[in-house]
């Protein structure tokens, strides 16, 4: 950025210049004309400061570097129990109502759901184009205090580095995985994409990625990846220990074939993975996760969008909650399992936006004994139904609402909560 004493120097020399010219001028030049060239002076001179202004935040290395955000404010309301409050993605997993004869209904806020990022760009190395970008949010927990949701940890959400050629791109970071690559609109729920735990399989695992593409607008790509072994077990505040997948001693790895047409907001994009993991079990046998899956994106112009993805597999919860957080069932086996989501959004302006989503994870109820009681955590089916309304009046200002209705299915019966979100935020 242009420090002050130079801002001042181009502005005293562009005055200067301005005089010049109009004490140059002819006798019979008229006073308009010289208010004209004076008005001229001016405008290149604010042209001048708001390309410097404007200019782009600078590494030690001259890379480029651009900060980017959003300080987004969440109001909700639940009129039942659920997992969690602020994001709920299933009913209540215990019992179908609170022992303490308290209100089951809970209203409250939170701004843990607000983002950073950082952008490093303009680079080359190994012949290729150099970047790298973190995004990092406040929903990594609450320290244990009477602040609660106030005072929330950091976490990083994404975080890699790209090398990209003509044709070829090499990605190593932690990023979502290579066979979940659609995300529903949400302000609601971005701490857990929108359905999680109802067919979205979107865990931000460390990886490394390739993808080849061919020229053109329309374009046909391939993609690869090996990611690290993760289990959906909780850890420990500090030190780690290895889960039964990195016990395996083998990473995931996940394939991608994909074609792609049209770019920025009339992109669209259709791909099908593969997706093969382990976990170790006592002796030296082996568990697989596995998937087949699909997903689509498609733009119906500037103003209409279709997106969703499938999958149908096994011991798929460390991929984001596929079989809704379960990873092994009766005797220690994979939970096999099924799921989706579909999302259409209209935004007929870009001041605004509205749509509305279904998401279901479908476990096989085979895999679970039938116990009777809510106190075994055996979900059979998750349900999400979604609708939002986006208002952007501009300058990076945005409000809006979402409705959300879950239903949970257990083996003595099924809960439904509905969750409202309102919120504001500021995009930058």
């Amino acid at each position: 950025m242009p420090s002050l004493a130079k801002c001042l120097a181009l502005a005293l020399s562009a005055v200067l210049a301005a005089t010049t010219a109009l004490r140059a001028q002819e006798p019979q030049d008229s006073l308009a004309e010289r208010v004209r060239r004076a008005e001229e002076a001016i405008q290149r001179l604010e042209a001048q400061l708001a390309e410097q202004a404007q200019a782009k935040v600078q590494s030690r290395l001259r890379n480029t570097v651009e900060l980017s955000g959003l300080i987004l404010v969440n109001g909700f309301y639940n009129s039942g129990k659920t997992n969690n409050s602020d994001v709920p993605l299933q009913g209540d997993t215990l019992v179908p109502a609170d022992t303490i004869g308290l209100p089951n209904g809970n209203v409250g806020a939170t701004l843990r759901q607000t983002r950073l990022g950082v952008r490093v760009s303009g680079a080359r190395a190994l012949g290729a184009e150099l970047s790298g970008e973190l995004q990092l949010d406040f929903f990594g927990g609450q320290l244990p205090s009477i602040g609660g949701r106030t005072f929330p940890l950091l976490r990083i959400r994404t975080a890699s580095l790209r090398l990209d050629w003509a044709h070829v791109g090499l990605l190593i970071g932690q990023e979502a995985p290579l066979v979940s690559q659609q995300n529903p609109v949400s302000f609601a729920s971005s701490g857990f994409p929108l359905f999680s735990r109802s067919g979205n399989l979107w865990m931000w695992i460390p990886q490394i990625r390739l993808t080849t593409e061919t020229a053109g607008s329309s374009r046909l790509g391939i993609q690869v990846a090996a990611l690290a072994p993760m289990q959906y077990k909780a850890q420990g505040a500090f030190l780690t220990q290895p889960d039964s997948a990195e016990r395996s001693k083998r990473p995931s790895a996940e394939g991608r074939l994909y074609f792609a047409w049209g770019s920025e907001e009339t992109a669209s994009e259709i791909g099908v993975g593969g997706h093969l993991g382990w976990i170790a079990t006592a002796g030296d046998s082996l568990l697989q996760s596995r998937a087949v899956t699909a997903d689509f994106r498609i733009a119906f112009g500037t103003h209409l969008v279709l997106s969703g993805e499938a999958f149908v597999g096994q011991a798929l919860a460390a991929l984001g909650g596929g079989g809704i957080g379960q990873d092994l069932g009766f005797g220690g086996l994979p939970v096999r399992t099924r799921g989706g989501w579909v999302q259409l959004d209209i935004r007929p302006s870009f001041a605004w936006e509205l749509g509305g989503g279904y998401g279901m994870d479908d476990p096989n109820d085979e895999d679970f004994p039938a116990t009777g009681n809510w106190e075994y955590l055996g979900r059979l089916r998750n349900v999400t139904y979604t609708g939002h309304l986006i208002v952007r009046p501009g300058g990076g200002l945005l409000f809006g609402g979402e409705f959300r209705r879950i239903q949970t299915t257990y083996q003595p019966g099924w809960l439904a909560v509905n969750h409202v979100n309102v919120y504001a935020g500021l995009a930058f």
